[in-house]
């Protein structure tokens, strides 16, 4: 019986020429004031392998820190340890503000950007990501602005997370550099992209797709689900945890989705890769599928 089986092999991120393990570690829940543990669960997801590092400068806006705190806690433990940033593929995303919430206006994506940086304590991020569409910024504008950040050396390629395809065609079109990755969510209790045609979209354009919130937010994890016990019972058979067994489902999809691991526990970053243990064949793999739309596949 033919399986779909899972290669620990880099991955092109899309058109960058910029090479990623197969998982990312997202730091959207880092927090607190503790440099040493905030280095203990980035050394465990380089120690993994895991190479795409994700950030954004809204996250930690709902601890007391506020805004651009996750990315200032990466700063210190980059400050504390410089040797770590060549190990990895850093990106980050700007263009929410709480109270706006969303803007890509040239001025503001300008002093995102440079702000990120200070935060981060680095010259570059190696990838640059439009957080969710602004509406009121035209796409012409939003692309100006990506382009001079890649002129001026700051970034060194460009995405986006949360775009639908016709925006994401939108931007593309007055850009000369290609949009490398786009960032939906995508689980196994959120299979969306598989119908809206990000996926298709993707593998039409060679774009590397970072699947956030991989675990649905934690939900996968209590296997109350029908899909999650399905998923649950394929890594069981595998001598792994749920948490890996449900990012092997979303890595077998020929789009080959990087899924971003939010954990931040060094055991259970450093556990994320026996994900690559868990084969799947067909059938398996489309009963989760029916068992999160709660219907037959025609």
């Amino acid at each position: 019986m033919t399986t779909l089986r899972l290669s620990t092999q880099p991955r092109p991120l899309g058109k960058s020429g910029i090479s990623v393990f197969p998982i990312a570690w997202g730091m959207w829940r880092l927090a607190g004031d503790d440099v040493a543990a905030a280095r203990a669960k980035v050394e465990a997801a380089l120690d993994a392998g895991i190479t795409l590092l994700d950030t954004a400068d809204i996250y930690g806006c709902d601890t007391p820190a506020g805004f651009g705190s996750a990315e200032a806690l990466l700063g210190r433990v980059l400050a504390d340890a410089p040797h770590l940033r060549d190990r990895m593929v850093l990106a980050t995303k700007g263009g929410i503000r709480p109270g706006i919430p969303y803007n890509s206006g040239a001025d503001y994506l300008a002093e995102a950007i440079d702000a990120s940086l200070r935060r981060m304590q680095v010259d570059r991020v190696d990838l640059y990501q439009i957080h969710r569409r602004d509406f009121l910024t035209h796409p012409q504008e939003v692309a100006a602005s990506l382009t001079r950040m890649v002129e001026a050396g700051k970034v060194r390629a460009i995405g986006v997370s949360n775009y639908a395809i016709h925006e994401l065609d939108a931007l593309q079109s007055f850009l000369d550099l290609p949009i490398v990755s786009t960032q939906p969510e995508f689980s196994a209790l959120r299979p969306a992209p598989l119908y809206d045609g990000t996926l298709d979209q993707a593998m039409a354009r060679g774009m590397a797709v970072l699947a956030w919130s991989p675990l649905s937010g934690g939900r996968l994890g209590e296997a109350s689900h029908p899909a999650a016990s399905l998923i649950a019972a394929q890594g069981d058979a595998y001598g792994v945890d749920i948490g890996a067994a449900a990012l092997s489902w979303i890595m077998a999809h020929p789009a080959q989705p990087i899924p971003i691991v939010g954990s931040q526990s060094p055991a259970r970053i450093a556990r994320s890769i026996d994900a690559f243990k868990v084969e799947w064949t067909r059938a398996q793999w489309y009963a989760v599928l029916e068992a999160s739309l709660g219907e037959s596949l025609p």
